[in-house]
């Protein structure tokens, strides 16, 4: 098994600089791994574009699609346990194609290289549990459909608006099945969310802002059962970001009164908020608002060192005055920063009331381009 892992890795890691060969901003971060927006700036012409809206097809659209550079599923959540232990968890299954130049008609060729991500937050015992895989688009290795996504014997299954998840690796894993309670909503305009100036800058991007969870975590033997709740982010494109953008600060939000709310705010090189940043309310009713840049405000108050020396935004203020919210949003513990292939932040966060400190809720934290 491990001889087979490191052959694949060397295999994708060749795959990877040949193909991040094209991009024109940095292709590493300062500590040797990949850039996230050097992942999703520009792409060569025989790529697909996202310039516009366009009709979603659902079963059809959570397939993969072809032709694009860029796409994944990204699922992550919050659940509990007996007694009140709390859990955070992601997976993440990314496609990156490789060019559009013919191949040969061989079960051997690969058209794309595949890259998946679990993680397990312990809130507790404030342990971050990670593990990464890479596979070829070849020999049935990695795929997505309409019914299953998968790389190797990490998968998610689809029946209907329930998915199931199953993924373990080294001393930890999960299965969990998980229900739509909530429609797909399209995020920006139709599903069509623009993050830069240029045409092609911009994403097919919808989501599932509500899923209720229900499974077991197991780490060191150990088996819990859980239920919580989780969220689904589906997007792909080839451009997605300007030149100019620096990285991101996403949040996806479940308040208690059965709102959800997700904002990104795009960082400019000089750290500043990009007019692209946008967001989405979604409410009880499956109905939902979209949110230009103006409409919200998202501000950092507390700030964590890692052990590299990079410093991460772990506390903010989100406020939607529309809405009537002012979110302090938390990290539920400090260390859930990426230490794989790509240098990145992701972990679960508590949300409280900013003035009476009152809780209401619970989400989702992904920040980029702060270790780079």
């Amino acid at each position: 098994m491990m001889r087979r892992d490191l052959l694949t890795l060397a295999a994708v890691a060749l795959a990877l600089i040949a193909w991040l060969g094209w991009q024109t901003r940095p292709q590493t971060a300062a500590d040797g791994r990949l850039s996230t927006s050097g992942l999703l700036n520009d792409a060569p012409e025989s790529f697909r574009q996202v310039t516009g809206p366009r009709p979603f097809s659902f079963p059809a659209d959570h397939a993969a699609h072809p032709g694009y550079r860029n796409e994944w599923w990204y699922f992550t959540g919050n659940l509990q346990g007996p007694g009140g232990g709390r859990w955070g968890f992601q997976f993440t299954l990314f496609r990156f194609e490789l060019d559009r130049a013919p191949r040969p008609e061989s079960a051997w060729s690969a058209d794309a290289v595949w890259m998946a991500h679990l993680a397990l937050s312990d809130v507790e015992g404030r342990v971050f549990h990670q593990a990464e895989r890479f596979a070829r688009g070849a020999l049935g290795l990695a795929g997505a459909t309409e019914d299953r996504w998968w790389l190797r014997d990490w998968q998610v299954t689809r029946d209907g608006d329930r998915f199931e998840l199953t993924a373990a690796a080294g001393t930890f894993g999960l299965d969990l099945a998980m229900t739509a309670v909530r429609p797909v909503v399209r995020q920006g305009e139709a599903g069509y969310s623009r993050k830069g100036p240029q045409p092609g800058n911009a994403s097919h991007y919808y989501s599932i802002s509500r899923l209720e969870a229900t499974g077991e975590v197991r780490v060191d033997g150990r088996a819990v059962s859980v239920e919580g709740l989780a969220w689904l982010d589906r997007e792909w494109g080839s451009s997605q970001l300007a030149d100019d953008l620096a990285g991101w600060d996403w949040f996806s939000l479940q308040l208690d009164d059965g709102r959800d709310v997700m904002v990104y705010r795009l960082r400019t090189d000089q750290g500043e908020a990009s007019r692209f940043s946008a967001g989405k309310v979604i409410y009880p009713d499956g109905t939902s608002r979209t949110l230009g840049p103006d409409d919200f405000n998202a501000k950092p108050q507390r700030r964590w060192r890692d052990t590299e020396g990079n410093t991460w935004p772990l506390d903010w203020t989100v406020t939607i005055p529309s809405e009537d919210l002012s979110l302090a949003v938390s990290a539920r513990f400090d260390d859930q920063r990426w230490r794989g292939a790509v240098s990145y932040w992701e972990g679960a966060v508590g949300v409280r009331d900013a003035d009476s400190g009152k809780s209401l809720g619970r989400g989702y934290l992904e920040l980029s381009g702060y270790g780079e």
